[in-house]
């Protein structure tokens, strides 16, 4: 409906929608190996051999050896995300967007996929804090039923070792996404389902001088939707109805809320030319569509993580 509307890939707003999508999914998951370290001491000590004991000479105990750190990618509230997890999914990363032919760069690939193990890290730990966490059996069900979506135990291995997962990593990877959706979930419980909206229609030009002509005619008392067919006869410069923060152009959605019901507005412009728009109906409590509801839902995810980001401690 119009260059103002929200698309599935925009931007930013298309790793958001990204990241929901690969949160619904619990069998996308990321690797994340526990180490355990056991230190083992022993002790020995001499029997005398004489009656008068004597001192021994004095023999220096080494000092344990000190564990090593597992190499981390990034560090979130002490939680480890290690080099090899964020190596992993960097390749899967590459790989997938390889297969639908996307050039990426490397480093800009490299953000992004911390960026998004950041966040599940940070989503998970708010699961915690809230009483929420994937239990041992829960976990073995939940594999178990994709095991036998996909064949069996040995298709599930083949699978994993053709991404790249070892059965350790997947658990954990896969304890972690639901753990984040769960949290996900929560977090935009609260979020109606309605809202304020209007329907707006607008007139796209290309440069001022026709923008000052039009509005000229419009101020003549030509017909708005006439003049909006003439410029754009397939979408006849319908909007359609939406709330505050679904349009990509925040100068138009201003506009669009503080204007009269069959009020043309000034002229607009932006990015990609002039707009001359009209409000034909305002409803005050009107159902979300489904893609508008999506990108509210984005707005308060990208939201939360950004004051969560702010309260956490994370070091890359």
């Amino acid at each position: 409906m119009g260059c103002l509307e929200r698309s599935e890939g925009a931007g930013g707003c298309g790793i958001i929608r990204a990241m929901l999508k690969r949160l619904r999914d619990t069998r996308t998951c990321f690797l994340l190996l526990a180490v355990f370290i056991i230190l083992m001491l022993t002790a020995c000590g001499a029997n005398a051999s004489t009656p008068t004991p004597t001192l021994a000479p004095l023999i220096e105990t080494p000092a344990p050896p000190t564990a090593t750190s597992v190499p981390a990618a990034a560090m979130v509230n002490d939680e480890v995300i290690s080099l090899e997890e964020f190596n992993a999914e960097l390749l899967r990363f590459q790989n997938a967007q390889a297969a639908l032919g996307n050039e990426v760069f490397v480093e800009e690939a490299g953000e992004r996929v911390l960026n998004d193990l950041i966040d599940q890290v940070l989503l998970a730990q708010a699961a915690h804090e809230a009483g929420y966490t994937l239990g041992d059996t829960e976990l073995e069900t939940r594999v178990e039923a994709l095991a036998a979506e996909i064949g069996g135990a040995e298709n599930l291995s083949t699978w994993l070792a053709s991404y790249g997962y070892t059965s350790e990593s997947f658990r954990l990877s896969l304890k972690r996404a639901v753990e984040a959706a769960w949290m996900r979930d929560t977090i935009l419980t609260d979020l109606s389902g309605t809202a304020e909206q209007v329907h707006a229609q607008q007139i796209l030009l290309y440069n001022l001088e026709t923008a000052n002509d039009i509005q000229s005619k419009l101020e003549a008392g030509v017909d708005f939707g006439d003049l909006a067919t003439a410029y754009d006869p397939k979408t006849n410069g319908e909007l359609g109805w939406f709330p505050r923060g679904y349009l990509l152009e925040a100068s138009i959605e201003e506009a669009a809320f503080s204007l009269e019901i069959g009020q043309p507005s000034a002229i607009i412009e932006s990015e990609v030319g002039f707009h001359i728009i009209m409000v034909l109906e305002r409803a005050e409590d009107r159902p979300l569509s489904p893609d508008a509801l999506l990108t509210l839902q984005e707005q308060a995810l990208k939201k939360w993580l950004q004051a969560r980001r702010e309260t956490s401690r994370i070091e890359q």
